[in-house]
């Protein structure tokens, strides 16, 4: 049987066939259209997760670096608070930091990190801990924070007792 094309009425084709004198409402999607929309639909969300899946591990090195520096920071506002020097302890076995006597987080462990200390050079291992005066000066070394992708310093000013990040 074949079909074409009639008028349309109420907003909907209607397809007639040749042989009959009726015409059938068409409603709906033909299962080739349905087809075609699937396919983009995934073509679009396989792009997507590529594109994702790779900005996951930039942002988690971006937000453990803050993290630490934001530790830094903060136990620099406490040492001048306080009247008493602060301690930051990275724990570089373990991969852990913290203000003593307070809250330890965790580095998550696709994250390497090295201290580079002005007197003992590379450190890859042990316990480091920077000591925040209430001058609001810093005693420490650079911390390196790396992944598969990027590296980043955060570089204390032993003077002024600023974070930079690099």
């Amino acid at each position: 049987m074949r079909v074409k094309r009639c008028k349309m009425q109420n907003d909907k084709f209607e397809f007639c066939s040749l042989q009959s004198a009726f015409c059938i409402p068409r409603r709906g999607f033909i299962l080739l259209e349905l087809i075609v929309v699937l396919f983009l639909i995934t073509l679009i969300m396989g792009i997507a997760l590529v594109f994702f899946a790779n900005f996951l591990p930039s942002s988690r090195l971006d937000a453990t670096v803050r993290n630490i520096s934001s530790t830094i920071k903060h136990a620099r506002s406490l040492a001048r608070i306080n009247n008493q020097r602060q301690i930051v302890t990275i724990d570089l076995d373990t991969k852990q930091y913290g203000i003593e006597g307070r809250e330890i987080k965790d580095i998550p462990a696709d994250i390497g990190v090295r201290i580079i200390d002005p007197m003992s050079g590379e450190i890859f291992q042990d316990k480091y801990h920077f000591v925040l005066h209430v001058a609001g000066n810093i005693e420490g070394g650079t911390i390196i924070v790396w992944n598969a992708k990027k590296s980043i310093s955060i570089q204390p000013d032993p003077i002024v007792g600023a974070v930079i990040i690099k």
